[in-house]
């Protein structure tokens, strides 16, 4: 009998004993824990090293104070966990310890997870609640307020429930004029909560095709954790916190407390509660309106006999008995106002004759032809001054220079000759340049002086416009209308010339005073 083409060659030691291989040690390994352990162990420990892989399996090692254990759990036993695992979490874990051969280690793999000392669902509850109140779903500033007489209203819940015929009969009992819509979904179960998400989502994008929506109702009757739960699902959450259109949550009994109750905008202890919440009582508001019709009334009434009162008193007032008295009040104030007008006009063209004559006064004052001559009688005494200077100076040189001459005679220094001679055409030199530069920036000045007195002279005034009139007898210049009389020969003089006229109507101005 041939041996099978897979049998594992036996191996023998030196001294004749047989060796296993790994893979044979590991499988008796395996074929030992497999024989010694139940097929189901419970094992309780604290999680470290939570590993979640891309695939969904999750990696983790449960210890104790002296030992650890290396875990597995599959994704599809990792999907049906109600809470989050987390590091330092303690939990209970059931599962099956088997070899990992390729490894040669022993491990756990896990098929449930329980917290020990809380449900999986008060733990999932907490976990979640948790992580929205971080982001901001339970803020009291988002929520909003409901409106105080709705028309139409969307009830999601299941149409063959306690909530819905509870919440109808309310409304019917209370508010008959209001329009409700129900959106059967289911309440409890796998995908109850999707539904319900789904519900509110559309909804809000269908809330202008159906006629307008003022709130929505989400609720159920009471019943135990396991059947609220779908109201504590995270996709429940996030579609009340994105709706634009407020959500009242109507879940349960009053003692029984789901995330949708923390997240909606208004928390209903029961469906009944929510619909009496939601809905005014018909007859006390039309008792109400009866009253604001009777208090509009006397309140109206009051408001015209008011002003009645008023008008009257009104007219009886002395602009109404005499308007015309009121008008020649204000035609004299405005006479007045003219008067006071026409005195401050004269006063200022009074004001501006005396400074015209003052400038002329003092351009007088001025004589630029004197100031020429002035200023040209210290420019020649500066020329002469500095002309004597000047000789003085050369004088002086040349007097050195001969003082210098006889010393080299003297000396007989024929070498330092020619050097001197040098240096005295130097001195010549600058002094003729220096004599140049001076009398130069002088005649400069001169011309600067001419401008400046050309400028502010009386003929410069002449070329802007002005002119000068004078009586042509005696060429007196004419300050006011007080020196000239009727028929007289005046003399008027412009930047280019004179002309003669005759004073005519000297008195016009009085006549329009």
């Amino acid at each position: 009998m041939s041996p099978r083409p897979d049998a594992q060659p036996t191996l023998f030691t030196p001294h004749q004993r047989p060796a296993l291989t790994v893979s044979q040690l590991t499988a008796r390994i395996k074929q030992a824990i497999a024989g010694a352990l139940p097929g189901t162990v419970y094992v309780v420990g604290e999680i470290s090293n939570l590993k979640r892989h891309n695939s969904g399996h999750l990696y983790l090692t449960l210890k104790d104070a002296a030992s650890e254990l290396s875990c597995v759990m599959w994704r599809s036993d990792a999907a049906r966990l109600r809470f989050t695992p987390q590091d330092g979490l303690e939990v209970i874990a059931t599962g099956q310890v088997e070899v990992f051969e390729r490894a040669g280690r022993y491990q756990l793999y896990v098929r449930n997870l329980e917290p020990r000392g809380v449900g999986a669902l008060e733990l999932a509850f907490r976990q979640l609640c948790e992580k929205l109140k971080k982001q901001g779903f339970f803020e009291a500033a988002r929520k909003r307020k409901l409106p105080r007489f709705p028309q139409r209203i969307a009830i999601i819940t299941s149409p063959t429930g306690a909530a819905i015929r509870d919440i109808l009969r309310t409304i019917e009992r209370r508010f008959p004029c209001l329009t409700p819509l129900v959106y059967p979904v289911r309440v409890q179960g796998p995908g109850a909560a999707a539904e319900i998400a789904a519900a509110i989502t559309v909804l809000n994008a269908n809330a202008a095709r159906l006629g307008g929506i003022d709130l929505i109702i989400v609720g159920r009757g009471g019943g135990s954790l396991e059947d609220l739960w779908a109201f504590n699902e995270e996709i429940v959450a996030q579609a009340i916190f994105a709706s634009t259109i407020p959500v009242v949550s109507a879940v349960g009994h009053e003692v029984d407390v789901t995330i949708a109750d923390l997240v909606a905008d208004v928390r209903a202890a029961t469906p009944t509660a929510a619909a009496e919440l939601i809905t005014p009582v018909l007859h006390e508001l039309l008792d109400y309106v009866a009253s604001l019709a009777l208090r509009l009334g006397r309140c109206v009434r009051g408001k015209s006999e008011l002003a009645e009162t008023r008008f009257r008193a009104v007219l009886q007032r002395e602009p109404f008995r005499e308007p015309e008295v009121l008008i020649r009040r204000r035609e004299q104030v405005l006479d007045e106002l003219a008067g006071r007008a026409w005195r401050s006009l004269s006063a200022r063209l009074a004001s501006l004759r005396r400074r015209i004559d003052g400038a002329e006064a003092v351009v007088q004052r001025i004589a630029p032809h004197a100031y020429l001559l002035r200023t040209g009688a210290r420019l020649r005494d500066a020329e002469h001054t500095l002309r004597l200077a000047m000789h003085r100076r050369l004088s002086a040189g040349q007097t050195a220079a001969m003082g210098l001459s006889r010393r080299l005679a003297l000396a007989s220094p024929a070498h330092r000759l020619p050097r001197l001679g040098d240096r005295i055409g130097q001195l010549d030199e600058r002094l003729a340049s220096g004599m140049r530069n001076r009398l130069k920036l002088l005649a400069e000045r001169i011309r600067s002086q001419e401008q400046l007195l050309g400028a502010v002279s009386h003929e410069s005034v002449l070329a802007r416009g002005f002119s000068i009139t004078r009586l042509k007898k005696g060429r007196k210049i004419l300050r006011s209308l007080k020196e000239v009389a009727d028929g007289e020969r005046l003399l008027t003089q412009l930047s280019d010339g004179e002309f003669e006229s005759e004073a005519r109507n000297i008195k016009q101005k009085a006549l329009f005073e």
